[in-house]
């Protein structure tokens, strides 16, 4: 049997780039979920006057592919402006390995997502975005599917962590099943502030416990 790793793939598997966290990101995207097998986190640095992604670094879960392609899409991508890096496709990254197995294609999906997503924050952060979309719950609850539930490994919307959420005058609330005393709730709170509270025309993110 063909072993289904090209040898670039095993390169960046045992020796990735850019692998880690940049604290204080001016942008940062998260795709994927550990229960499900894969997860990527991918930080950037952005020049303010020039756009370009001076500085990035990504965190995997995951398969030998999924490694490999967070390695290979951070250092395509680093040294480009947003605008370059939004257009770094999943077929790009698996070329630039020398091919992926049909099976694994999903993991340099997931990377490309999580630059996209580092990108589409950092926009929103810093009002960049053309087309502005009116926040709804539909809007929140997608943004939700995005923060991780960490008794779970999965999100807080799929473990039914969130009771409630409204939007009502540029002000979102969330009404989070923990106590407000429980390990993780400090941890979900800044999550869920910092996914939803750069949005566009929110002005203010209320996020409540049940005790």
């Amino acid at each position: 049997m063909k072993f289904p790793y090209s040898q670039k793939v095993l390169e960046h598997f045992k020796n990735p780039h850019n692998v880690g966290k940049i604290e204080n990101p001016d942008g940062k995207g998260l795709e994927g979920s550990p229960a499900c097998g894969d997860m990527v986190a991918v930080y950037i640095k952005v020049n303010p006057d020039t756009k370009i992604i001076e500085d990035i670094k990504f965190e995997s879960y995951g398969c030998a592919s999924n490694i490999a392609t967070g390695s290979v899409i951070t250092d395509i991508a680093r040294g480009k402006t947003l605008d370059e890096a939004k257009k770094i496709t999943w077929k790009q990254a698996s070329e630039e390995l020398g091919g992926l197995p049909p099976i694994k294609a999903h993991c340099s999906v997931l990377a490309v997502e999580g630059l996209r997503a580092a990108i589409k924050d950092y926009e929103e952060k810093h009002g960049l975005i053309t087309e502005k979309e009116p926040t709804t719950e539909e809007v929140v609850r997608s943004r939700l599917k995005h923060v991780m539930n960490p008794l779970t490994g999965l999100d807080i919307i799929r473990t039914n962590l969130i009771l409630k959420t409204s939007v009502e005058d540029g002000v979102v609330r969330v009404v989070v099943d923990l106590p407000a005393n429980h390990q993780f709730a400090p941890a979900i709170k800044e999550d869920v502030m910092e996914k939803l509270g750069s949005l566009w025309d929110v002005e203010r993110v209320d996020v409540v416990f049940t005790a």
